[in-house]
Parts: C-alpha cells; sequence; structure tokens
C-alpha cells in the first residue's frame, strides 16, 4: 500500500479494480483546511484522463510494473507491433493505448513494453529521442539560442518549439517527458 502524499508523475496505482497511472501530483494548502494532493489521473486501459484530489493520508495498492526491452517494427492500421528482443516475441498494440508515444518512435528504434501481469499496457520511451526537423520556418540570420523560437516538424509528424538557428534536415535531440528541445544532434 502507497499514501497519497508518496504518488509521483509515472507511477501506477490499482483503485476500485481500475489502473491509474498518475500523470501529475502536487501538494495543495488551501488557505484554511487540510492539505490535498491534486492529481491528474489517467484510466490505463481506457485512456480517460481526470483530475482529483485525496487526502494525503488516503491508501492505494502499488500496481507492479514489468518491462521488456522491444524493438517497434511498423504500425499497419490502428495497430502498432513491436518484438522482444529476448524471445522475438510479437507484440500487437492499439495505437490509442500509445498514441503520445508514438510521438516520439521512428521504426527499428528499441523501446519498453510495460506488463501488468500478463497484460500489455504502455510503452516506455527513453528519456530523450533524436529526430529530423522536416518541416519549420526559414533561420533567421544573427539568430541566438536565447530568442523565442519557432515550431518545428519531427519526422514522426510531433511539433516542438526550436531556437531560430534550427534549419530542416537538421537532427535534434528532443526530451521526451516534456517534448522539448534540448540540443543538436551529432
Amino acid at each position: 500500500m502507497i499514501n497519497a502524499s508518496d504518488l509521483k508523475a509515472g507511477m501506477t496505482f490499482v483503485q476500485d479494480g481500475k489502473l491509474i497511472k498518475v500523470l501529475d501530483a502536487s501538494h495543495h494548502k488551501p488557505g484554511k483546511g487540510n492539505t490535498v494532493m491534486r492529481m491528474k489521473l489517467r484510466d490505463v486501459r481506457s485512456g480517460s484522463t481526470y483530475d482529483t484530489t485525496f487526502r494525503p493520508e488516503e491508501k492505494f495498492e502499488k500496481a507492479h510494473i514489468d518491462t521488456n526491452a522491444v524493438q517497434y517494427l511498423y504500425t499497419m492500421d490502428d495497430t502498432a507491433f513491436f518484438m522482444d528482443l529476448a524471445t522475438y516475441e510479437q507484440y500487437e498494440i492499439p495505437v490509442e493505448v500509445v498514441a503520445e508515444e508514438m510521438k516520439y518512435i521512428l521504426e527499428n528504434m528499441e523501446v519498453k513494453i510495460q506488463f501488468f501481469g500478463s497484460e500489455v499496457i504502455g510503452v516506455q520511451l527513453p528519456s530523450s529521442v533524436v529526430l529530423k526537423v522536416v518541416e519549420t520556418q526559414p533561420s533567421i540570420k544573427g539568430a541566438t539560442v536565447t530568442g523565442s523560437g519557432k515550431p518545428a516538424t519531427m519526422e514522426t509528424g510531433l511539433v516542438v518549439n526550436v531556437p531560430d538557428f534550427v534549419e530542416e534536415g537538421e537532427s535534434l535531440e528532443i526530451n521526451t517527458t516534456e517534448g522539448t528541445y534540448i540540443k543538436r544532434a551529432k
């Protein structure tokens, strides 16, 4: 069992038979009254997200999540196909379940699949990925890193705000937790 005050973003717990993933968690102390935990949660199976509050001392059953190293193969229709790197077993995951993660994944990329028991519940990304810019405004001569930036569309369809000096065709390192530009890739 885990207290609500110990829940952090990325953790998964079981509530009323539902598998719930914490997207965001913060302490909130109103002007009067007791401290509450404000949370943004996602039902892993249905994909629905909602905001709620808990008392810090409320207890939940922590879900035991296993991960396997896999390689992303391809997407066909509404299904993404992954292959286990150790057993060569293939996993089919509905794209709607991993839609956000697919914005960071290229064919043949290695990621980890998350399991709750024998049920596949999602994809765990590396902390950063290298993606190529396919569309952006022309660079501005004399632009610096501290400028306001401009939107750039990456090869996966992800749109990231990048510095003004970035041009089409460049490879960039992207933070997968925040979806932000880190640096040019070498």
